[in-house]
């Protein structure tokens, strides 16, 4: 793993998750406003998450409620990043998650390339495969293949931004002898964490192709303490180094006695998820706050309290911010 991606020890970081989706009263474009309030506040890191276009069975979401109707807007996060990128200058730009397999590789290297260059190198990649059949089959893409399919777009990805000229010969991703150009500021391109469940091919992806994982929002602290120990032996196996894995856990938001969400015992939380092994926790924003008006006050406190609670932690792992 290369410097500008992080290898050294240091404290986790915060991700707060901004949401791209179900419509920002009055203009879209203070969405982009709140990667600025987010950086001034000393967040580490803001996440958009993905989807092209969406079906009517949103009851087939397996992790509760899916949170907007299907004709809501959600606005495409590779695009909302580089707008944020105009306006920011320290805090990193993630996507968490962009169904990678929807994108055909050299177009995904190409803006993902571009991002990286225009932002000074801050971008992380969170992908996975998807779960909603309709996304796939509306750009004519096999709902079945999508694990291959996002194991060839990220492979052919990094020989992109590594080599020049690439190539690549896999069953769905086929090029020969082309440029990408420009390469990511990242040598070797942006750290990828992959999501979801520790199949034994999600394993051997991530160990291969990736510098961390996000669990699944239901996995408990145990389930990140035994998926770390399970990726930490994958990449010693491939001759990685098992130090620099990423780990992103989430914050459940714990409740106060007026059984409203508590931000300082919810951020307390980041204790147990580090002792698990995440070198990164993401807070539940839209569980304390929903008014854009609301945010910019919130995000002042949030930053006050995160800076208390990440001065206890103690250096470890890798860190990104």
């Amino acid at each position: 793993m290369s410097s500008q991606r992080g290898s050294g020890p240091g404290r986790t970081t915060l991700t707060v998750l901004l949401p791209n989706f179900g419509g920002y009263p009055g203009d879209w474009r203070g969405l982009i406003d709140l990667a600025r309030e987010a950086e001034d506040a000393g967040i580490d890191r803001v996440v958009i998450p993905d989807h092209v276009v969406i079906g009517r069975n949103t009851h087939e979401y397996a992790w509760g409620k899916f949170p907007v109707p299907p004709e809501a807007p959600w606005l495409e996060p590779l695009t909302v990043l580089t707008a944020m990128a105009a306006v920011t200058s320290t805090i990193r730009l993630s996507t968490g998650i962009l169904i990678a397999p929807l994108r055909p590789a050299a177009y995904l290297a190409k803006t993902v390339a571009t991002l990286d260059v225009l932002s000074g190198g801050r971008v992380d990649l969170g992908v996975g495969v998807g779960w909603q059949r309709e996304e796939f089959e509306a750009e004519g893409l096999d709902f079945e293949a999508r694990g291959a399919l996002l194991t060839e777009t990220l492979a052919a990805c990094r020989a992109l931004w590594r080599d020049a000229p690439a190539s690549f010969h896999g069953r769905h991703v086929r090029f020969e002898r082309i440029w990408c150009e420009p390469k990511p500021i990242q040598a070797g391109g942006p750290a990828i964490w992959f999501s979801g469940t520790l199949t034994p091919r999600n394993v051997e992806r991530i160990a291969k192709l990736g510098d961390g994982w996000i669990p699944i929002m239901t996995a408990t602290r145990d389930d990140v303490a035994a998926g770390t120990r399970t990726l930490r032996d994958a990449l010693a196996a491939a001759g990685r180094d098992p130090a620099a894995l990423r780990v992103r856990g989430s914050l459940d938001a714990v409740r106060g006695a007026d059984r409203r969400p508590d931000l300082a015992r919810t951020l307390a939380g980041a204790h147990d998820l580090a002792a698990a092994g995440a070198t990164d926790v993401q807070l539940p924003l839209l569980a304390f706050v929903r008014a854009p008006e609301a945010l910019p006050r919130f995000f002042g406190e949030l930053g006050a309290a995160w800076r208390k609670v990440k001065a206890e932690l103690p250096a470890k792992g890798a860190s990104t911010s």
